[in-house]
Parts: C-alpha cells; sequence; structure tokens
C-alpha cells in the first residue's frame, strides 16, 4: 500500500489532518508520549485527560491512579521513571497540557490514534505499515508563556523516528515536505539535554526522564486509544 504520511503541529494540526487521514500519531516525547509508551508495555492502561478538576473524579470512579505533575516527586507523575514499575491491569489518569490534552480532543474524531515515541518508534511503524492509505503525525509541541504553540525539537525528531522507520518498512510511502525535514531531524539528531525543555528537566532533577525518552524501541508497544484508554494494541 502507498501509504501517505503528513504532519502538523498540536490541537490545530489534530484538526486539519482529521480531515485528511485515517490515523494520527500523536508525538509528546517529554513526555506524555513517553509515559505512555513505558507504562502501557508494562501492561498498564492509560485515559488521556485534559487537566480539569474532573480527572481526579475520573480516576476515582474508575478506580485508577491519578498521575500527578512532577512535582509531586513521589508516587505515579509524568516523569517516565516513576511508571517503570507500573503492574500489569494498573490504571492511569494522565492529565498533561499538550499531548493529552490532543488525545482527549482525538477521542471525538473518529480516527484511529496511537501514541508514538522514541521508545516505541519501530513498533508503531510496523503497526502503521501497509494497514492505512493516511497517517497524521502531530508532534504536540511545548507552549510560550501566553499559550501559544511552541515547536519543539524533540518532537519534531519524535516524528521523525517514527517516519524513519516507516520508510525502511515501505519504500512507496509518500511523505509530504514536513515528514521529510523530521526524518531529517532524526537522522541528525542531538541530545534531548541540550534542548529547553530537557534543560529544564535536567535542571530540575530529572535527567533519568530525558534519557528515557530519547531510547529508540526500548518499548515494543503501540498504545492505541480506545474507549478513552491507551491500551496496547493487538
Amino acid at each position: 500500500m502507498n501509504t501517505t504520511v503528513e504532519l502538523e503541529w498540536g490541537p490545530q494540526g489534530l484538526r486539519a489532518l482529521s480531515e485528511r487521514c485515517e490515523c494520527v500519531v500523536i508525538v509528546d516525547v517529554l513526555s506524555f508520549s513517553t509515559s505512555v509508551a513505558v507504562a502501557v508495555a508494562r501492561g498498564a492502561a492509560v485515559w488521556p485527560h485534559s487537566g480539569s478538576d474532573r480527572a481526579e473524579e475520573l480516576a476515582r470512579a474508575i478506580g485508577a491512579t491519578l498521575v500527578r505533575g512532577r512535582n509531586m516527586r513521589e508516587g505515579r507523575t509524568l516523569s517516565p521513571a516513576s511508571l517503570l514499575d507500573v503492574a500489569e491491569g494498573d490504571r492511569l489518569v494522565m492529565p498533561s497540557a499538550n499531548g493529552s490534552v490532543i488525545s482527549a480532543a482525538a477521542m471525538m474524531s473518529g480516527l484511529t490514534v496511537v501514541a508514538g515515541a522514541m521508545r516505541n518508534a519501530g513498533a508503531v511503524a510496523k503497526w502503521l505499515d501497509g494497514r492505512f492509505a493516511s497517517v497524521g503525525l502531530v508532534p504536540a509541541g511545548e507552549r510560550w508563556a501566553d499559550g501559544s504553540l511552541r515547536p519543539c525539537y524533540e518532537d519534531l525528531v519524535g516524528a521523525g523516528a517514527i517516519a524513519s522507520r516507516l520508510t525502511a518498512l515501505n519504500a512507496a510511502a509518500t511523505f509530504t515536505p514536513e515528514v521529510s525535514a523530521a526524518v531529517a531531524a532524526f537522522a541528525a539528531r542531538d541530545s534531548f539535554a541540550r534542548v529547553p525543555s530537557g534543560k529544564e528537566l535536567v535542571g530540575w532533577g530529572f535527567a533519568d526522564d530525558v534519557e528515557l525518552a530519547q531510547m529508540m524501541d526500548a518499548d515494543p508497544v503501540v498504545p492505541i486509544l480506545r474507549d478513552g484508554r491507551y491500551i496496547a494494541a493487538e
């Protein structure tokens, strides 16, 4: 199958791609999609949430653990390192400002929705290959102080990792220029510890999270959004 792959940023990108694509891959490397990959690979189910006060209500209603921000330092947080020991069958409600918000919006799109990162790029590409005629990559990006979207290097590289693995499997895949630029960024990638978000995490004492986020193919799992939560695809 000649798969066409496009790339658009953030919530607005999701809306644009939902008109043209059968499947979207949400890429939020530092660290929503990395955390989802880590948790789902270990048998947990993850409910994305937009981050309102109702996240705690949802967690109570379904018997899940509410994933907190890194500032909590203990328990389950958005730090991927805090999720390395989740158990089979664990339920997590995971709010975040970027990837989780986009995931929550994608629930209403009718599309197949997947969480992609460096850690599961190969698995995601293999699962996509031959399954869809049109795929959209949605790097989540970060936010400026005024709330506007800030495209970020790590999510561009993460999207490029998936596209690079896909083209290795399917030479007939067609990339838009934006996807080709992401592939080039992945091929020449630099350490995430050198980008603004990575520097911030290292400064806060979360250097391990940066290392976990840039590990290639460490979690061979495809988290797919079904019935409101990410679970491992068959």
